[in-house]
């Protein structure tokens, strides 16, 4: 039945695949392969399913080489895109620093004027004082000799009068002469006086115009002292304004950071000297200008404040060299094929050994190994705040140690649940993971 079934098939197709006949020649004599029309047709049907196998694992080759160069090439470009980024952000970020530092300068250059303007306006104040006084006392004695001239003309009228109506013997003589003598003396008491009051009158002119000019200058010294206020308040506010919107897009408030910075630096004391009276009549000065240097002074308190909280809180970097920024805060698809998860820190790729650095001032709490983590680092900051630094490679830090800013805590390394070398760096408030970039961000934006 077989042998019918292959002999119809080969009759079928002989016209188109007739029957070959291979001869194999040797020393021995000559033999022949006979090949008939299904075995050629099957010999073709093996070709032609190879043929189509190579052709299409060429094209799945050629498609999935394409895609990779597409891929590495849209790679290469958003890795370009974000480098140029990571660029104008520092350069962006010097500028910021630039600026501040500009602004600092001119800021603490007011303050010298300022300064030197309130010890000028004290000093004129002082000066304007002592001369009004003289003015009233000149005044004073000037009346008091004037009354003393027109009692004594009253007096020299009155002895005329008796002089001329007085007609007895040589007691009237006697009493002339010694009118006369009187009228001598209190008519050269009188010029004397007049000369005393022309010359009062030229000191009281003098010190007159000695006051106006005081008070012209008092003035132009208070236009002068009100531009500084206004460049100082603008400074203040220039320099205060990004300090607290730092803290409060990190979500921290200001009131309590800023009364805890207070209760920190606090410190007062001194030995306790002998009680002095004062004779510059040091009292209180409650002028326009005196509380607005005040109201100045307290904002100055106040950004002060905020710098130590800034160099308490972790604004800075992890990584100062070259990485690569690969995970952000937030929910992500695990790189272990885990499903949709929340990442409560970020990532950023760099080579193996690279220096972590801890980003505030603070005391390690954790030093080593973490499920998870890997070879973890734990700071304990101000204000509630933790840091972490995982999958290190190396540890340089131990549980105890206080560390500041800028501190070398460990070396970047691939320990724990990782697909490569990198830093996982968390940032928590009162243990609530935060964004650490909205850190990071402010810090850029302030400093």
């Amino acid at each position: 039945m077989r042998t019918r079934l292959i002999d119809s098939i080969d009759h079928a197709i002989e016209r188109r695949l007739p029957e070959q006949r291979l001869f194999l020649k040797s020393d021995q004599g000559t033999r022949f392969i006979r090949l008939r029309p299904s075995t050629q047709a099957g010999i073709l049907a093996c070709a032609s399913v190879v043929a189509c196998w190579t052709f299409v694992v060429t094209a799945i080759f050629l498609m999935d080489t394409i895609s990779a160069g597409n891929a590495r090439e849209q790679a290469q470009r958003e890795r370009n895109i974000y480098e140029a980024r990571l660029n104008a952000l520092s350069r962006e970020r010097d500028h910021r620093a630039e600026e501040a530092a500009a602004a600092h300068e001119r800021f603490y250059v007011a303050l010298d004027q300022i300064s030197e303007m309130q010890s000028a306006l004290l000093a004129s104040e002082d000066r304007r004082t002592e001369l009004e006084t003289g003015i009233e006392v000149i005044q004073t004695t000037l009346r008091r000799t004037m009354k003393e001239r027109d009692s004594a003309r009253e007096e020299t009228e009155i002895l005329t009068a008796r002089l001329e109506g007085d007609t007895e013997g040589e007691a009237a003589i006697a009493k002339a002469k010694t009118v006369d003598g009187s009228v001598a003396f209190l008519t050269a008491a009188l010029e004397e006086t007049a000369a005393e009051r022309d010359q009062i009158a030229n000191d009281a002119q003098a010190a007159f115009d000695t006051a106006e000019e005081l008070r012209f200058e008092l003035k132009m010294n208070e236009e002068r002292n009100n531009r500084i206020f206004q460049r100082l308040e603008e400074a203040v506010t220039v320099s205060l304004e990004p300090l607290d919107k730092m803290f409060r897009a990190a979500g921290m408030p200001t009131d309590s950071i800023l009364r805890e910075v207070r209760r920190g630096y606090s410190g007062q004391g001194g030995p306790l000297l002998p009680a002095t009276m004062s004779t510059s009549g040091g009292g209180t000065i409650t002028d326009g200008t005196s509380q607005r240097a005040n109201r100045l002074l307290k904002e100055l308190d106040r950004i002060n404040l905020f710098r130590i909280a800034a160099d308490k809180s972790p604004v800075a970097m992890p990584v100062k060299a070259a990485f690569r920024f690969t995970s952000p805060f937030g929910y992500r698809r695990d790189p272990k094929g885990a499903g949709r998860r929340m990442h409560a820190g970020v990532d950023f790729a760099g080579a193996r050994g690279t220096p972590i650095y801890a980003t505030a001032d603070g005391v390690v709490t954790h030093a080593g190994w973490q499920s998870g983590y890997g070879k973890l680092v734990k700071i304990k900051h101000a204000f509630g705040i933790e840091t972490r630094y995982a999958h290190n490679s190396t540890i340089r830090v131990k549980v105890g140690q206080r560390v500041s800013r800028g501190d070398r805590i460990g070396d970047m390394g691939a320990t724990g649940r990782v697909t490569g070398t990198h830093l996982h760096y968390e940032v928590r408030l009162n243990g609530t993971p935060v964004n650490p970039m909205t850190y990071i961000k402010a810090g850029r934006d302030v400093f």
